[in-house]
């Protein structure tokens, strides 16, 4: 039987690239709303109470307000706002998190998406926590850098009109909204130092963990790193790690796809590693997570309608 879908917000950044992976498929029927009713209260309620499966493309507060409309026990949600990502009675939407985390996902209710930079940060680390490489108490930090279409139509109208836009780092006050999830899904006892950055490409993002393996419990080599993240990944269509040397990484790698690509790079000698993983911001970090989780509640294979 086919599932209906009703994607609130789906004129949006996001909502537009779930749309393009949902087009022509005979699984799911999407359910829609006039333009002139796309923001009216009484319509978009009556969609939401329809559809078998919501997902909210939507600012935090109106993704809570929608969320609040649901009048019956059937209606299954996504919500790809930061609202919901360490909310009680929500299942974290990364099927790659732990070994139980696709089972959870199935047959849950309620999904919070993760954003686009913690997909790539947990990739890394969760891993390593779960090892006992990376200690609960360890002071870790993370530097990213984005496509400028994260940020949203506000964000890509600015950028594309501004004339100093290179590279622009920001969350300077270290509160940026992020954090939280990091540190909950983690599993660390503190939230990372995150040091986010935009740069001029339209989508992409490259996520790095830098780590000194001298100061770690055991001082474990690159290799050993390695292998735990290949081994966590082994079986995943979606996430891949890539063993092979490299003298640079191209933050596009991964832009245009679903993908996600983990390495260990480093130098053996000093014991000093860093931790790299690429993806799309559009992509695994947003769109196409939230296609992976709705394909995974509705029963289907997890990777239809992805770019691979």
């Amino acid at each position: 039987m086919t599932k209906t879908v009703f994607i609130d917000g789906g004129a949006g950044t996001t909502g537009l690239e779930i749309v393009d992976r949902l087009a022509g498929r005979a699984d799911l029927s999407i359910l829609t709303l006039p333009d002139d009713r796309r923001k009216d209260a009484e319509a978009r309620r009556e969609a939401i109470n329809d559809a078998d499966f919501v997902i909210l493309c939507l600012p935090d507060d109106a993704a809570r307000e929608a969320v609040s409309l649901i009048a019956n026990d059937r209606t299954r949600v996504v919500d790809a706002s930061t609202a919901h990502r360490t909310a009680e009675g929500w299942v974290y939407g990364f099927a790659e998190l732990n070994p139980e985390q696709e089972e959870r996902i199935a047959e849950a209710r309620f999904v919070s998406n993760p954003g686009c930079y913690p997909t790539g940060f947990l990739a890394l680390v969760r891993p390593m926590v779960r090892a006992g490489i990376i200690p609960a108490e360890f002071p870790v930090t993370v530097n990213a850098a984005s496509g400028y279409s994260g940020g949203g139509k506000a964000m890509i109208a600015e950028y594309e009109s501004a004339t100093h836009r290179a590279f622009r780092p920001y969350g300077l006050s270290l509160a940026h909204k992020h954090a939280p999830e990091m540190q909950r899904h983690s599993g660390l006892s503190h939230a990372p130092i995150f040091a986010p950055s935009v740069v001029d490409t339209y989508r992409g993002m490259v996520v790095e963990v830098p780590l000194p393996l001298y100061a770690l419990p055991g001082a474990p080599s690159l290799d050993k790193v390695a292998h735990v993240l290949a081994e966590a990944y082994a079986n995943s269509r979606i996430v891949r790690f890539s063993p092979d040397a490299v003298a640079a990484v191209n933050i596009e790698e991964n832009a245009g796809s679903d993908r996600m690509t983990l390495r260990v790079c480093g130098n053996a000698a000093t014991g000093q590693a860093r931790l790299i993983a690429t993806l799309d911001n559009l992509g695994k970090g947003a769109g196409g997570a939230a296609v992976q989780n709705l394909n995974i509640m509705a029963g289907l294979d997890p990777t239809a309608g992805l770019v691979l």
